[in-house]
């Protein structure tokens, strides 16, 4: 099964540059996306089903904001939208489906970087989120968390950590919380096949970052440990651009 995640920074927006096209030609399993910033009634969806998926959307009630959507070949046993809290479900910020053998979630974290009120949003978010999967876990023990997760974990996943120091996504508190987290049951996918600098998933527009690969690596399919022996590869795709972020692909057996 090949998995991929992908924030698309706007659907309809991504799709102008060829992202169905794209999709056709790689033809994943599972499509797990964020900011997808759309309904799929401003989308259409003739040519997903065409090419035999499966959709599911869990948009913001926000118009043009956040939103989550996973297309998936196999269809689901259940589909789950959201936490069953108001102020998160409002924002479209997580969908899972789940399979005999494996649960998947696309899951957008809220960014901080816009001022204080969404860093203090985006650390309660976190705090639920812990608790949210701890509870999951018991019920759907084989988890795959595909997402924007909005953090940096180490230095490594960041073009420089110095100046960034005190950024929204690399803040000590955030970093802090992913090694908590991961270190609760879960797999880094990536990193368990890559251990090198200089992997990204997402750039900013300015000053030509991305051609110059100045980039933080925020993207993840995160596994739940007792999946690791069906981990078969992981790769972040660059080149891949309809977005300021990139596509990041996880296959298992």
């Amino acid at each position: 099964m090949q998995i991929i995640t992908y924030n698309v920074n706007g659907i309809r927006s991504a799709m102008s540059k060829g992202l169905f096209e794209w999709i056709r030609t790689v033809d994943p399993d599972v499509i797990c996306l964020q900011e997808i910033k759309a309904s799929p009634e401003q989308v259409g969806v003739f040519e997903l089903e065409e090419m035999g998926y499966h959709h599911y959307w869990y948009p913001a009630q926000k118009k043009g904001y956040s939103g989550v959507a996973i297309f998936s070949k196999k269809k689901p046993l259940t589909v789950s939208y959201g936490c069953g809290v108001k102020e998160y479900d409002e924002e479209g910020r997580i969908l899972r489906i789940d399979f005999e053998d494996v649960s998947i979630m696309s899951v957008y974290h809220p960014s901080g970087s816009s001022g204080d009120l969404r860093q203090s949003f985006k650390m309660k978010w976190l705090s639920f989120f812990d608790k949210y999967i701890s509870e999951l876990k018991k019920k759907h023990p084989h988890l795959i968390l595909s997402g924007d997760f909005n953090i940096c974990h180490k230095a490594i996943d960041i073009h420089n950590p110095v100046s960034n120091a005190k950024s929204s996504g690399f803040l000590p508190e955030e970093r802090e919380w992913m090694e908590n987290f991961i270190d609760s049951g879960f797999v880094d996918t990536f990193r368990h096949f890559h251990k090198e600098p200089h992997h990204y998933s997402w750039w900013s527009y300015r000053a030509g970052a991305r051609d110059k690969n100045l980039g933080w690596r925020i993207d993840y399919h995160l596994a739940s440990e007792n999946m690791k022996q069906r981990l078969k590869y992981s790769e972040i795709l660059p080149k891949v651009k309809h977005s300021d972020h990139c596509p990041v692909l996880l296959e298992i057996s």
